[in-house]
């Protein structure tokens, strides 16, 4: 009698958690495959991100010019042009990664996007307008800029739906917020003189050029207070999968839980929208890739390895804007959304037909009991 109860159990959970139980794919198997193509990809694309470009430095000459420093030209370009944006390029996709799932979890809907919930905008917003309206500020102050407008996003997002109780709710008026403030860009767009206006847009669609050392110190201080959060929110997040009700009988209050969920992405998301901009769909693909290799986990398993597809997909992106169109450099976050369209879309579609199984399966176990 109990394994015949337990049988049907393991079938729900595992439809409600997106398990593939008929597609063939074991989460051991699954998180096997999962680590040693994360470092391959990260590694080849690193290696391509240091080597590739004029001037071209072999992989074989990296160490070296590492080692050399500014004592010559290949040691300048690789030190003090490219390893600093790589480093962004890895910190900037792992926030961003993390903010994703973030996201996700605590609204319980995978299309919960930075994007959508109008936190994006927010920062983007905040930064851009001191620029049209010519004010001078010291380049600290942006991150606060641009923590301030994504905190009024998602805060609007929130309040308009009610504080967050119906996380479809939060989602459809966190888009119409989105676009209010995506036109409120574009009044400032029109106001701004050429020169400012070419700026802006090559900052809307999300760029690494010409970022350095103070680029990459920028971000450390916010990461540090975060990291702490992030940890603690996890295993908050696995138990807001269940729902509302189920949350608040296991004492959590899903209210509260989901507004500090908000705060955590915002700290993610907005220093590096100050820095590099608004990178499209990192925030989308990074999660859906670590459910996809390990169907079966949770929140707590998942933050690191979407942290490490953020990575991975803003680090690949950035080796052809920079050297599709060279010397021209393009912006990174057209490439991401190039990347992130078709894969999320495959991704997508192979959920929903993994989770059509999974609930044959379990129906399938609830008959037979």
């Amino acid at each position: 009698m109990r394994a015949s109860v337990s049988a049907p159990t393991e079938a729900e959970d595992t439809a409600a958690d997106g398990t593939t139980a008929g597609a063939g794919r074991s989460p051991r198997r699954a998180r096997g495959r999962q680590a040693p193509l994360v470092v391959v990809l990260l590694a080849v694309s690193s290696v391509c991100a240091l080597s590739l470009g004029t001037p071209h430095v072999p992989p074989r000459l990296l160490a070296g010019a590492l080692l050399e420093g500014d004592t010559t030209l290949a040691g300048v370009v690789v030190t003090e042009l490219r390893v600093p944006r790589l480093v962004l390029a890895l910190v900037a996709g792992a926030c961003l990664g993390a903010a994703g799932l973030v996201l996700q979890e605590a609204l319980r809907n995978p299309l919960a996007v930075p994007e959508m919930l109008g936190v994006s905008s927010g920062a983007a917003l905040g930064v851009a307008a001191p620029l049209v309206l010519a004010l001078s500020l010291p380049a600290a102050v942006q991150p606060l800029l641009a923590i301030g407008g994504a905190a009024l996003g998602g805060g609007l997002t929130l309040f308009a739906a009610g504080l967050g109780r119906s996380p479809s709710a939060v989602l459809l008026t966190g888009a119409a917020v989105a676009a209010a403030l995506q036109a409120a860009l574009l009044v400032l767009m029109v106001m701004a003189d050429q020169l400012d206006l070419q700026l802006i847009y090559r900052y809307l669609l999300g760029s690494l050029s010409a970022r350095t050392w103070d680029d990459v110190a920028g971000l450390w201080p916010w990461l540090l207070v975060v990291a702490p959060a992030l940890v603690l929110c996890a295993p908050v997040l696995s138990v807001m999968r269940l729902g509302d009700e189920d949350a608040e009988a296991l004492g959590v209050r899903a209210q509260r839980a989901r507004l500090t969920a908000l705060a955590v992405a915002v700290v993610l998301i907005a220093p590096v929208t100050a820095v590099c901009g608004p990178v499209a769909w990192v925030g989308f693909l990074a999660p859906h890739l670590a459910r996809w290799f390990a169907p079966a986990a949770g929140a707590v398993r998942w933050l690191p390895w979407s942290a490490a597809w953020g990575a991975v997909v803003v680090t690949v992106a950035d080796v052809p804007a920079r050297l599709a169109l060279a010397p021209v450099e393009t912006p990174v976050g057209a490439w991401t959304a190039l990347l992130g369209v078709p894969v999320g879309v495959a991704l997508t579609r192979s959920g929903g037909r993994d989770r059509g199984r999974s609930r044959r399966g379990a129906a399938g176990a609830e008959g037979a009991r």
